[in-house]
Parts: C-alpha cells; structure tokens; sequence
C-alpha cells in the first residue's frame, strides 16, 4: 500500500504553527467527508510561483496538499486548467449590515469575488456590541465568515453622542471598557473613521488610549484617516497619525482604503509610501488596503459638508442650515469641498431614498437641469436627507503606484444591497475580480501570485490568523478554485448590479458554496474569534 493510498484511510487533522513549524498530528472523526481538488495550478498564498498539486480536505480543514493522485476520497473537483488559492479575506467590508439579514446572509456577490472572509465594522462605524451582532449574523445562517472589529465611532458615539470635544476622563474610561468588553468577546481590532462624524472630533490621543487595550489581546488598528486630500491636516499629516497609533500601541496599524484623494493631491501616492516605508524601517507595523478604482463613495454630506457644521447631529446641522450668516460660512466650505473632489462631474449619485430617479446621475447634470449652481442642489439634497455618492477622485498613478506594494493588501470597502436597489460602487460586486482580472492578468501592474497574496495571506498575518488565507496541511479548507481567463468584474458604474465572473468552486469551511460555477444555497461561514 502506498503512503499516499494509507493516508487517504487514515482519519487525522494536522495543525501546525502558521508560515513554518512543527507539525501535530491528531485523531479527527472517521465519519467526516473527505474532498480531493485534483491537478490544480496551486496558489498557497505566500507570493510563490504556481505548483501542480492536489488539496485533500477533511471536514472543515485541509489534510494534505501535494500529488495525492493515489487518494481516493468522497468527492474529487477536477482542476485541470484552473487556479486554486485560499479563499479571499475583504479586510475592509461594509457587508455586516447585509449579511445580518434574512435576504442577503447569502453573500452571493461577495462568494462570486472568491471572498471567504470579510472584516466588517471599518471606518469606526458599526454595532459597538460584538455580542448582538454576532447573534444577528449567525441568525439566518452566513454565506461567508465574519471577522468582527470594533468601531470607535460608534463606542465614542454611545458614550458621548457627536460633541465636538475631548472626551473626560470618565468618559474615556468607559470607551475603554467598552473596547475591552468587545476584545475579550473575540474581535480582531480597532476601527476608526477620524475623517467622519464623531471620530473627527477625537485627538489622536484618546485613539491610542484605546489601542493600548487592542494590543493587550493582540489586534490591529485600521484607520479611514482624517483627511486623504487638504480638508483638515492634510493627507501625510493624517498618514503619520495612524502610524503612530500603531508606534505607541505596538500594534499593526492599517490605512485603510489607502488613496491620495482629489487634484489637490494627486502624485501623493509616492509621499505615503516614502512614509510608511520609514515608519516600517523604524520598526512600525504599518500596512495599507486598497480597492482597484480611481472613484471612491461615501456621502454627500461627508464629501462637502465642513465637520464643524455637523457637530451635534443632524438636528443642530439643520438648525445651523436654517441660520443664513451660518449657512453662508456652511457654504463656502462646500465649495471648498466640491473643489477638493474635482467638480460637480465628478460626483454620482448612488442613493436617495426621497427620489430615487436621480440615482446613477451625476450631481454636474442635475444642476444644469434644475437651472441651479450644483453648490445649492446639493445643498437642497441634503436638507432632503442622506444622499449616497460615488466620487471620481482618484489618479491611476497613484492607485497603481499603492497597488504594487508588498504591505498593500486588497479590500472592497463594499455595502451588501438587495440586487438591483440604488446605483452603489461596482467595488461591491467587483473589487477582487479586478484586482485579478484587470490588474494582475491583463495590465500586470503585480503579477497574479503578488495580487492572490494580497487578499490572503497577507491580510492573515495582518489580523492574526494563524489559519487561513494559505493552502496547508491544518489550515481551514477555505478555497477558491477559478478560471484566470474568466475572471471578470463585470459591473460598471452605471449599471454595477452584476456578479463578478471566473470562480468555478468556492469551499467555505471545506463546504461548498459555489460548485461548478453555481451557487449551492448552503451558508457554511461562521463569526470568527481572535
């Protein structure tokens, strides 16, 4: 009998130490399914060259990688001609929402980019309260699994509203608390959005207060910094803010959807990394996610209105919008605002509950018909409510110059919306297929074991986990098995409600989520815990 054919009989898990390390062999139950992905072009994960080699899964982990052409086993996925890699980790997802409902808990979309795992709660928003939502994702069952950060807007939110001020000592006491509450729950880490409302009122001091709790269970801190163009500090003083979080805590710190945003501003994408590789040689954690788009998407409000004019909530903005000497200084800071984005052309409407009509149009046309300067529609807008936008904002030098990066890992910065609903991103439905398809495959700005690496085990070793994002013995059988020459992102910006093309299998779990290109219905993720 060969030692191939004995280890196909044998019932055993092999855990072992991520990257290199001795190996634990250990009893498992004979009864678990076993599945042989045979003759595939294998991906592990590090940035290595593709190797033919067979993956044996058993259970939810992998039991074997190598020629394994003598193992039989229950279920055998031919992978001739096809790539197999871990499964993709979204380190920066707004899907939480989404998938903590009945109608979405599938995670099509995200299943269709090759996504196993995202990170939710980034930009410092989200439930504060790891416990609840952990219940409101698992209740109907997840397509995918969940990592859970812990948002310090929300924290400072729930303890002191949207005060423009330091916090007391109390009351950073309990935001402490809090933090270390969500932690010994199982979070991975510290979100924060310093550039939105209330995280743009909190000093960088009260940030690393709570870092310092984060670091005590190991997490990393991410960061939608203050200012990505010349709205406050400006954009290398925003940068270095993050890195030093991540000095006085001792902790990765992570500039999330890293960008260089508005004409002000472009070519910066040099200056961040000149940064961030002096912080990393003074021995500071620092990395980056990026999406693969020049455009970005947040909120009208976000993107023009001054911070100082949202202070309190939406109720004293209105108040202060109703006050015409406060409203004259209001606008001229959106008219800075509007300049920093590069012009009324350049803003799209991706939602607006009270009149969905104008959803996909661009702010510049809207103006030109209703007769008005686009300062006072978007005024107008959003006196009517929240207004969603995508925002064309970025140089291709840039992105591309961030891309190639090997501390750069791949994110979304995605929502989960019900097929069809509003004009969002295409991020939501593209981002992995791009950075695949158009980056690595077609453009070859990183090559395709560089791009694979980013969205795997990169973001693994960021967060801490010691078991996915890489294709070995012991590792959770998360996998995607894909057409490098189907891979498409097939939404546009216009029309984005399309599943991304080119992922044959994706095994979340060891479970089949997609077979043969098809959906299989089954929702195998599971909540996560560090």
């Amino acid at each position: 009998m060969t030692a191939r054919r004995l280890l196909a009989l044998l019932p055993l898990t092999f855990t072992a130490a991520f990257g290199l390390g001795s190996m634990v062999v250990t009893p498992t139950a004979a009864q678990e399914a076993t599945t042989l992905i045979w003759n595939g072009r294998l991906l592990d994960g590090s940035g290595n060259p593709w190797i033919y080699a067979d993956v044996l899964i058993r259970g939810d982990r992998i039991e074997a990688v190598g020629d394994l052409s003598d193992v039989e086993a229950d279920e055998v996925i031919d992978a001739t001609g096809l790539y197999v890699a871990p499964g993709f980790i979204d380190s920066h997802s707004h899907a939480g929402g989404g998938l903590a409902s009945a109608g979405l808990s599938h995670a099509e979309p995200l299943l269709a980019m090759g996504l196993t795992t995202v990170f939710v709660n980034p930009d410092g928003g989200g439930p504060a309260d790891m416990a609840a939502q952990h219940d409101a994702l698992m209740a109907n069952g997840l397509g995918v699994n969940v990592a859970q950060l812990v948002p310090q807007g929300s924290v400072r939110r729930a303890v002191m509203g949207s005060a423009d001020r330091a916090a007391t000592p109390s009351e950073l006491a309990r935001m402490r608390e809090i933090v270390q509450e969500a932690m010994e729950t199982g979070a991975w880490g510290l979100s924060s959005g310093t550039y939105y409302v209330p995280g743009s009122y909190t000093p960088p001091e009260e940030i690393e207060e709570l870092a310092k709790i984060v670091a005590e269970f190991g997490g990393a801190y991410t960061s939608h910094i203050r200012d990505e163009s010349t709205y406050s500090v400006g954009l290398i003083a925003a940068v270095d803010e993050v890195i030093n979080v991540g000095r006085v805590a001792g902790i990765p710190a992570v500039l999330t959807h890293v960008k260089a945003l508005g004409p002000f501003v472009w070519g910066y994408g040099d200056a961040i990394v000149k940064r961030v590789e002096r912080a990393r040689e003074e021995g500071v954690q620092v990395f980056a996610d990026q999406y693969p788009y020049t455009a970005s998407a947040t909120g009208l409000d976000a993107a023009l209105l001054p911070r100082w004019s949202q202070a309190g909530g939406r109720d004293s903005l209105m108040a202060r919008m109703d006050h015409p000497a406060t409203m004259a200084r209001i606008r001229e800071g959106m008219v800075d605002g509007l300049a920093r984005r590069g012009g009324a052309d350049r803003i799209q409407f991706r939602r607006f509950r009270p009149d969905p009509s104008i959803e996909g149009r661009l702010l510049s046309d809207l103006a030109e018909e209703r007769g008005e300067d686009p300062i006072d529609t978007a005024i107008e807008l959003i006196r009517d409510g929240g207004v969603s936008i995508v925002s064309f904002n970025m140089h291709e030098d840039d992105l591309e110059r961030l891309m190639a990066q090997p501390w750069t890992m791949t994110s979304s910065d995605g929502d989960l919306v019900p097929m069809g609903e509003g004009v969002p991103h295409p991020r939501t439905y593209g981002a992995f297929a791009r950075k695949i398809g158009l980056y690595a495959r077609d453009l070859g700005v990183v090559s395709l074991e560089e791009a694979v690496r980013s969205m795997t085990s990169l973001p693994a070793l960021v967060f801490g986990m010691a078991d996915r994002g890489v294709l070995r013995e012991g590792a959770a059988a998360d996998i995607v098995v894909f057409d490098l020459a189907a891979v498409d992102d097939v939404a546009e910006y216009t029309d984005p409600h399309h599943y991304s093309e080119g992922m044959v299998h994706v095994l979340v779990n060891g479970v089949p989520a997609i077979s043969e290109g098809d959906f299989t219905g089954e929702r195998p993720g599971q909540v996560l815990k560090k």
